[in-house]
């Protein structure tokens, strides 16, 4: 079964908004692709459809949360996170205000649509910002408890969404802890690391990495900030080498966070796989991570070769 995270985002909108009558959802004109048309739909009155003016969406979500109210501000993450990033750090990470963020087409899965609406660098825009916590659910049910959790606690909350369907992995009664990590496979050669539709992907590659012999553990790492420390540090101890994988530029994303882990507490072997250093370009989804070399292919590829290295 295929679901997309976006679809999850949606339908748990309208979920949330009937059990707490302070949920607002705000939109720039692009619900039926953010799945907010839903919320829209059921409650009317509770829907601010901005126009393609996300700097005053993010403005006016900024101003309802301090009247009390629960905001969720959507759009595409490339404009959430750049064209509102001064709107984002000083009038809603500073004050730290009750402002979730749910952004749809992250990474190369705007893959049609070009460089312009392919957010590859919105996760180290906004993980560098104070106060702010950053989920990256890996499919539908995640998502779900992604949205459930940002509305439990109070502060800004960053949820990355992608535009396809993608493997359901989870079933309804998954939680997503801030903070936490989930192992999805055990294994002492080589831990992988994962987030978002990459998670998919590494359970492809270990079951590759199976077939050659290859134990690989896998982690899914749904909230990258606060990251599990926890997590990163037993994992490098016991394989004594990492490889994470992002659909996101390997400089401030995933693979930093997890690097920055490693290199404080337990120095092993990290290798990054994402896009490197280079924008995307428009094609289909799948070629794109053959291109930029982060299919799951290339993760069991990426995973062997740390573990032939390990053995020398």
């Amino acid at each position: 079964m295929n679901a997309s995270t976006r679809e999850g985002y949606g339908e748990e909108l309208v979920e949330l908004g009937a059990r707490n009558e302070d949920v607002v959802v705000l939109e720039a004109d692009i619900s039926v692709s953010t799945k907010t048309c839903y919320f829209a739909r059921r409650f009317p009155q509770r829907f601010v459809n901005v126009g393609v003016a996300e700097q005053n969406e993010v403005m006016i979500a900024a101003g309802m949360a301090t009247c009390g109210l629960l905001p969720f501000v959507s759009t595409y993450a490339v404009f959430a996170s750049m064209r509102c990033c001064e709107q984002i750090r000083s009038f809603v990470c500073y004050p730290r205000l009750n402002v979730k963020f749910g952004v749809s087409h992250g990474g190369l899965t705007a893959c049609t649509d070009g460089v312009t609406h392919q957010a590859t660098e919105d996760i180290a825009i906004v993980r560098a910002m104070p106060n702010m916590t950053v989920l990256v659910p890996s499919d539908y049910h995640m998502t779900k408890a992604a949205v459930r959790a940002a509305a439990s606690i109070d502060g800004p909350v960053y949820i990355r969404l992608c535009r396809d369907p993608l493997p359901v992995i989870y079933d309804s009664s998954v939680r997503l802890e801030i903070g936490r990590s989930v192992t999805l496979r055990e294994g002492d050669d080589v831990t992988i690391i994962a987030a978002g539709d990459m998670v998919s992907a590494a359970l492809d590659a270990v079951e590759m990495l199976s077939a050659e012999s290859v134990h690989a553990r896998l982690i899914d790492m749904p909230c990258i900030k606060p990251i599990d420390e926890e997590a990163i540090i037993k994992a490098a101890r016991e394989t004594r080498t990492l490889v994470t994988v992002e659909n996101h530029q390997i400089a401030g994303g995933l693979g930093s966070a997890v690097a920055e882990v490693v290199v404080e507490n337990a120095p092993v072997p990290v290798r990054r796989l994402g896009l490197r250093d280079t924008f995307g370009e428009s094609g289909q989804y799948a070629l794109l991570l053959q291109k930029y070399r982060f299919s799951a292919r290339d993760i069991a590829n990426a995973c062997a070769k740390a573990v032939r290295e390990k053995k020398r």
